[in-house]
């Protein structure tokens, strides 16, 4: 198999001639430096089929690296730039201090913030550190191979090319990079949900003074649950990352072999896009699909034998520590009473057109010092107690080894072994299927070693509310005995071991939408786990209950194909709809008069509105009249209704996917909501049965490109959230929806049987033929017909090969 498939390489790149060409992006070097590359240095050769999409192909870990680098920097390479200067701790030199940090990687509100935490990181030399650690707690051999292989070939592109796209052609912050702003790079993704969610707080926290220092005040009362509850939906909730997917067993299939559908959400725009690729070492590795940018892994795919894809978890990613202080010093504190001084973290910060600003970060044992879960739950620093925030993906920098495990794994126990191994996932669920036909679903991610156990003897007060209502624990950090420990079976101390994982082998199907580990087979639901995990037995979210609903009637009707994972997908069904629209439009149509009042006391003839919404076929197609209407109505009804009071029968954890059911009509926000959305739509100058294309779309090249699916709010499985402008004709741009699809099973023959597509297209620079092509087909509801095998990729009529290289 080695020797046949070195023969095959050997092969493709001898296809490379004068005529081979790079996408547009980057067909500019001469034509002779190509065709006599240096035979010394990092080299790849890249062959690109139909919509941009590169096969790259090297002889080891280094030069793949290498290629997939050169090939992201010709797609991407203002966006990867962007996130090298928020790394390196330079917004604020280039782009002003109050400027909008953007949320790529991380929830700094502005650039100053993301500034003073990332620069503080790269001085503290925390990813030196890291990666002096051997595997796996470090990264493995081959890993800083792909990191070293991919800031080279990055940095060839730029020395051989010339930027295209406007969003940085000519800046001077597009700079060369190393492995160490690769690996850096790494290290934000992965904990973008621990201390990133908290970089306005970490930089802002300040020890009290004066008579605060010295009073010993108390912090404020304790929230109420609902409030906890909230805020942590608001920090982990999070609207910029969610995801479907199901994996379905041989049992179910036509063909006895496993079946896989994966539907990340993920930002249109962007340094968190996905980026398309095959990976081929020959006799190595050979995997296609989906990595985040700046990683040299494959972050969701397949290869000849498994697929996989992930979801985000509803596990709690870290956990806080109540400070008791010296009462002599607020930046002292005691444990088993014994005196520990904080860490001062000094960082200066270059500005546009003004003085460097210098602040400090204050450091503990635990980690850093926080003030706030957020506006409505303060976390206090007084003269008495502070809290610091415990992040054990700050210094995870497995994700990269554990996805080239999956790259290389053969089988869905190969998929369990790379996580047993490395424990690198940081905040994502992992659903694969392989082609002997079993199915797996696993929580397996890098959560902070809380148990129940740990929280009854180690909780504050805060956290006693804190940790029932939303799995965020505050124990008590003058304690030793409340430290977190270590499961024999895991990598680091005070994270979960893989024996501790919610896991679920071949299930008929397992689904994940976002959900608990609870409902991940309706049949077969998971229990036992640690509240940190998730919850058991509580309300699931109208996606959750949609999905499970549509792949519970798939798996029992059995004979399943990649084609029918590709109706699911684009099936747009809308389950609120299913559940409300009848009743709504019943209710409607008893008002009296035709009439309702809005929340602004005006009247509003909604009589109209009342046959339309009798009419939709429940659907958020592009045709579908009356989907408007409804998705403006239901999203104002969720504010104006409390969810306690929306449904009339009540969540039983016994029927936990039929309900709650039947709307609650008589709920005195219910007018108002229909009111206000009538209202909304005329304002606007769109009729109540306009069909959706009409104004639910994205601007491509000048044109109007009509975009399918709906909000998850709404319990539909192509997620899309759009922009509301009612002024500029209804919803008029994506920043974040359905971006990665995979529909992948086997057949017979050595090559899989996968359709894919990239929502949003492989490139953001307007100038590439690649800007739009598979946004198009998106808006037609069609899909890219996998090149995975040698023989399908050299017979593409669009095939352009390129040998790229260093030049000495």
């Amino acid at each position: 198999m080695r020797s046949r498939l070195r023969r095959l390489a050997l092969g493709a790149t001898a296809l490379f001639t004068a005529a081979s060409a790079l996408p547009a992006a980057a067909a500019t070097a001469p034509e002779r430096a190509e065709q006599h590359p240096s035979r010394d240095g990092l080299s790849a050769v890249i062959r690109y089929t139909e919509h941009g999409i590169p096969h790259i192909l090297a002889k080891d870990h280094a030069d793949l690296g290498f290629g997939t680098g050169w090939a992201q920097a010709a797609d991407e390479v203002c966006a990867l730039a962007d996130g090298f200067v928020t790394l390196r701790g330079e917004r604020s030199r280039y782009f002003g201090a109050d400027a909008p940090a953007g949320g790529d990687l991380s929830a700094a509100r502005t650039n100053l913030a993301s500034d003073l935490y990332f620069r503080g990181v790269r001085e503290s030399r925390t990813v030196e550190k890291v990666l002096a650690e051997r595997a796996p707690v470090g990264p493995s051999r081959e890993v800083r191979d792909l990191m070293r292989g991919w800031a080279a070939g990055y940095n060839a592109w730029l020395k051989q090319r010339k930027i295209t796209d406007p969003a940085c052609a000519g800046a001077s912050w597009v700079r060369p990079v190393t492995e160490l702003d690769v690996a850096a790079r790494g290290l934000a993704i992965a904990s973008i949900s621990g201390e990133g969610r908290f970089v306005d707080t970490i930089t802002a926290a300040r020890p009290p003074t004066g008579k605060v220092a010295s009073s010993g005040a108390s912090s404020a009362r304790t929230p109420s649950a609902k409030a906890v509850a909230k805020a942590a939906d608001e920090l982990w909730g999070d609207p910029g990352m969610g995801s479907n997917a199901v994996a379905f067993h041989g049992d179910t299939t036509a063909n006895g072999r496993g079946l896989l559908l994966g539907n990340p959400h993920y930002p249109w725009e962007g340094g968190r896009r996905f980026w398309q690729s095959q990976q081929t070492i020959p006799g190595e590795l050979n995997v296609s699909g989906g990595s985040l940018l700046g990683t040299p892994a494959i972050s969701i795919g397949f290869n000849a034998h498994v697929a996989w894809s992930h979801t985000v978890t509803t596990g709690i990613p870290a956990n806080f520590h109540r400070l008791t202080l010296d009462p002599a010093d607020p930046t002292t504190y005691l444990v088993d009473g014994r005196p520990e001084r904080m860490k001062k973290r000094t960082v200066t910060v270059a500005v546009k057109d003004g003085a460097p600003v210098t602040r400090t970060q204050w450091w503990t044992r635990y980690g850093p010092v926080v003030t706030s879960l957020s506006a409505q739950v303060p976390l206090p620093w007084t003269g008495e107690a502070a809290y610091a925030l415990n992040d054990p993906n700050a210094a995870n920098l497995r994700f990269a080894d554990t996805s080239l495990g999956f790259s290389k794994a053969r089988s869905t126990a190969g998929v369990l072994a790379s996580l047993d191994r490395h424990q690198g996932l940081p905040w994502v669920n992992t659903i694969a299927a392989d082609r002997a036909g079993h199915s797996l679903y696993t929580q397996s991610q890098v959560l902070p070693r809380i148990t129940d156990e740990l929280v009854g003897r180690c909780s504050t007060e805060l956290g006693r509310t804190m940790y029932p209502a939303s799995g965020i624990a505050i124990l008590d950090g003058s304690r030793g005995d409340c430290a977190l420990g270590r499961d024999p079976d895991a990598v680091v101390p005070g994270i979960f071991g893989p024996g501790r994982m919610p896991t679920l082998k071949d299930a008929p199907y397992a689904e994940n939408s976002n959900g608990t580990a609870w409902m991940t087979n309706a049949d077969r639901p998971l229990t036992g786990y640690e509240r940190v995990f998730g919850t058991v037995g509580t309300q699931l979210g109208l996606r959750t209950r949609g999905a499970i609903e549509d792949v519970a009637a798939m798996a029992d009707r059995g004979g399943l194909t990649v084609r029918d994972l590709q109706r699911q997908q684009f099936a747009n069904r809308v389950p609120a709809g299913d559940l409300a629209a009848g009743d709504v439009a019943r209710a409607c149509a008893a008002l009296p008069g035709g009439t309702a009042t809005g929340s602004d006391g005006e009247a509003v003839d909604v009589s109209e509105a009342c046959g339309v919404l009798k009419a939709w076929d429940r659907t958020m197609d592009t045709g579908s009249r009356g989907a408007l209407l409804f998705d403006r109505f239901w999203r104002r009804l969720e504010q104006a209704v409390p969810s306690d009071r929306l449904w009339k029968v009540p969540f039983s954890a016994a029927d936990p996917v039929r309900t709650p059911n039947t709307l609650n009509t008589d709920a005195p926000g219910f007018p108002a909501a229909l009111a206000d959305a009538v209202a909304e739509l005329r304002a606007a100058g769109i009729a109540l049965d306009a069909p959706l294309d009409a104004h639910q779309f994205v601007v491509r090249d000048g044109k109007r490109l009509p975009v399918p699916g709906g909000g998850g709010r709404l319990g539909v499985w192509n997620v899309i959230e759009p922009t509301w402008d009612g002024a500029a004709g209804g919803y008029t741009e994506v920043p974040f929806g359905t971006s990665h699809l995979q529909a992948v099973g086997w057949d017979g023959s050595r090559c899989p049987v996968a359709r894919t597509l990239l929502t949003y297209s492989q490139s953001s620079n307007p100038n590439s033929p690649h800007s739009a092509d598979q946004t198009r087909l998106f808006s037609g509801e069609k899909w890219v017909t996998s090149r995975f095998c040698e023989k399908d990729i050299l017979s593409s009529p669009k095939l352009k090969v390129v040998r790229v290289h260093e030049r000495r």
